[in-house]
């Protein structure tokens, strides 16, 4: 019998039309052939399933067209027009935010027992939260960028960050993605605005001193059966940084493989692996770096629920090694059973 498997997208955060995007890649992804497969949508506290979505990469956009379900939380299983139930097997979660990257909807499938696709409640928490994150894996060796953390309610001169950190700096949320609320502050006259700007994202501030070189990334996945790094991409944007015109709307250059040495690469891929472990990571997740002069690997942050539309980093990286995206589901789902 074929196992039920939700997709789940949406979220709480600006990052949902992100998932969104993610949620129709990994739909055409998983095989139809093989697994029944459903959207799951949770946003504003309304959990809704999607059904008779029969056009692979426009099921989200026909969401309006199809029959929609609301989602019994006390088992996650929904009930259709005709009185039948159904129940899942597996959940693929693809939520860029909360509460799909930061523990809390793991912690639910937890309780009620659902196998799911990422990281387990400690490490989707302990990643989501940029400074905490980025100074436990310091702790290992890895070299990050030096930051300052603000809480909402907290202030800071531009003198002080300045003094600690130089310019150019970064100012971000501290737990939010896809650029949303990000700038590369290059004066100090702008060192306010910009913190007032992540605030508007969340309520934890990051700020980061700049590093120079060239940014790249690095997917891994492991199973009981296997554990696959794959190949570095090199990113090259148009703009002043890797921001959402960049990720989304075609500002940039992707390249992989990366034009980085074989012993760069290497050592990429064995810290990314490395990394993986020393969280406990589970299911696909993304590593991005910054390599500065002397080919000194520099961390930037660890996805844990990464972009999965056709076009994103670890489907492209899954080409290039000569892999299928459809056998990497496959791999992710089985390995829960």
């Amino acid at each position: 019998m074929k196992k039920n498997i939700a997709i789940i997208a949406g979220g709480d955060s600006s990052e949902i039309v992100v998932s969104l995007k993610s949620a129709a890649g990994i739909y055409s992804f998983i095989d139809g052939e093989k697994y029944n497969k459903y959207i799951v949508t949770i946003a504003n506290k309304v959990w809704q399933v999607e059904t008779l979505c029969t056009v692979e990469t426009q099921c989200i956009a026909s969401l309006q067209e199809t029959e929609k379900y609301p989602i019994d939380k006390n088992d996650f299983s929904f009930t259709d027009k005709s009185g039948k139930k159904t129940n899942f097997d597996f959940a693929y979660i693809t939520i860029h935010g909360t509460p799909g990257e930061n523990g809390i909807l793991q912690g639910y499938f937890e309780l009620i027992g659902l196998p799911y696709s990422c990281c387990g409640v400690l490490p989707a928490a302990l990643t989501f939260n940029k400074f905490v994150c980025n100074q436990y894996l310091k702790s290992f060796g890895i070299r990050v960028a030096e930051s300052i953390m603000l809480r909402q309610g907290q202030t800071i001169q531009t003198e002080g960050v300045i003094n600690k950190l130089g310019l150019p700096c970064f100012v971000k949320p501290n737990v939010g993605g896809s650029s949303f609320g990000v700038t590369k502050v290059k004066t100090a006259e702008d060192m306010q605005s910009a913190i007032q700007k992540a605030f508007s994202e969340g309520e934890e501030v990051l700020i980061e001193s700049f590093m120079a070189g060239t940014e790249i990334t690095c997917g891994v996945y492991k199973t009981a059966a296997k554990s696959v790094v794959l190949p570095v991409t090199e990113v090259v944007p148009e703009n002043e940084f890797f921001d959402f015109d960049a990720k989304y709307n075609g500002q940039v250059s992707e390249i992989t493989p990366a034009r980085i040495s074989d012993e760069l690469t290497k050592r990429v891929q064995a810290l990314t692996s490395a990394i993986y472990d020393i969280l406990g990571a589970k299911g696909i997740i993304r590593i991005d770096y910054i390599i500065s002069e002397g080919d000194v690997i520099n961390l930037l942050e660890v996805n844990t629920t990464p972009g999965m539309t056709a076009t994103s980093f670890i489907p492209q990286q899954a080409a290039a090694a000569g892999l299928e995206m459809k056998d990497i589901m496959m791999d992710i789902i089985e390995n829960e059973f």
